[in-house]
């Protein structure tokens, strides 16, 4: 007797699991935002230029950061970056480490490098390049 009703109530335990689980929403699902700064020389600070909320654009944004090289190395540059940006979560209950992007524009303004964090560093295509500028400038 014992036996039916502890094999009853490990069957309802899971039941309830899987349930609180499958509706529960995946952070990786939540939607996220862009917060673009840019350098002001003049005044040699960064101001925030621009907030992205378009969902298309921010995952366009993630497929090319995600997409590209990152090479694990320390580089320095002689000016500061153009722009700057970090991913944000639109729900402000969702609490998570920001990762800062770093963007330097070449002379010719066709292409981008980067680096992600202190440690990763990449240059991006010409194609990639002239999308994420037209995304995250003004």
């Amino acid at each position: 007797m014992l036996r039916k009703y502890t094999a009853s109530l490990c069957l309802l335990i899971s039941f309830l699991l899987w349930i609180v689980t499958g509706c529960s929403p995946a952070i990786e699902n939540e939607e996220q935002k862009i917060i673009v700064q840019k350098w002001v020389g003049n005044e040699k600070k960064y101001e925030e230029s621009k907030e992205i909320s378009d969902n298309q654009q921010v995952l366009h944004v993630k497929r090319i950061m995600d997409e590209a090289n990152w090479r694990d190395t320390h580089v320095e540059f002689v000016r500061p970056a153009d722009y700057q940006f970090v991913f944000q979560f639109k729900n402000p209950q969702i609490k998570a480490k920001a990762v800062l992007f770093s963007v330097w524009v070449s002379p010719q303004k066709d292409q981008l490098e980067m680096t992600r964090g202190e440690h990763e560093f990449t240059q991006l295509t010409k194609e990639e390049s002239a999308r994420l500028l037209e995304i995250i400038s003004e």
